[in-house]
């Protein structure tokens, strides 16, 4: 039986994000949806129209002893650009904010220890604006948002957007990617 537990990230788009972390050795299920916010069952048309306070963003059930937390954070932040605030991209908006949302304090520890070394070490021109807060209710996306890139790959959005994002991270993380 396989250990699993949650990692829960928002990073612009969750079509970009869903895309990039389900291609990855250890994760065993991702999810698009919206957490962050005040606004019970949210839905894409409300959060678009600024009316929710959540966030695009990605639920991962993941297998520890596969894939550990701080490899999907290297994920994180090779794959989206977390200095950039509200927005990724043409995507703006504070439903495109980069956020770490932590399931226990040690996932808590291990955000914190990521930005503080990748701040140390100048990895980004600019400050890191990714917030790290409490795990809340997620609220899973609408049947069309999941699976998104796999079900269109041929669309623009796709080729423009989500094609360089999986380029990126089989350059750089070919080792944890599924076969």
């Amino acid at each position: 039986m396989k250990s699993s537990a949650l990692a829960t990230f928002a990073s612009g788009c969750f079509w970009c994000t869903e895309a990039v972390f389900k291609r990855l050795r250890g994760v065993l299920k991702v999810g698009s949806g919206y957490t962050g916010g005040t606004t019970e069952h949210p839905n894409y048309a409300a959060l678009h129209q600024s009316r929710t306070g959540h966030a695009e963003a990605v639920q991962v059930e993941f297998d520890p002893s596969v894939i550990p937390y701080e490899r999907l954070l290297d994920v994180f932040f090779a794959t989206h650009d977390p200095t950039t605030l509200n927005r990724q991209g043409n995507d703006i908006g504070e439903e495109y904010r980069s956020v770490i949302f932590y399931h226990s304090e040690e996932q808590k520890a291990a955000a914190e220890g990521m930005i503080q070394k990748l701040e140390q070490e100048k990895v980004f021109a600019n400050p890191i604006v990714t917030s790290i807060e409490p795990a809340q209710k997620f609220y899973p996306a609408e049947a069309e948002h999941q699976d998104f890139y796999d079900r269109n790959p041929n669309k623009p959005y796709c080729q423009i957007v989500i094609d360089p994002k999986i380029a990126k991270l089989r350059q750089k993380f070919a080792e944890y990617l599924k076969d």
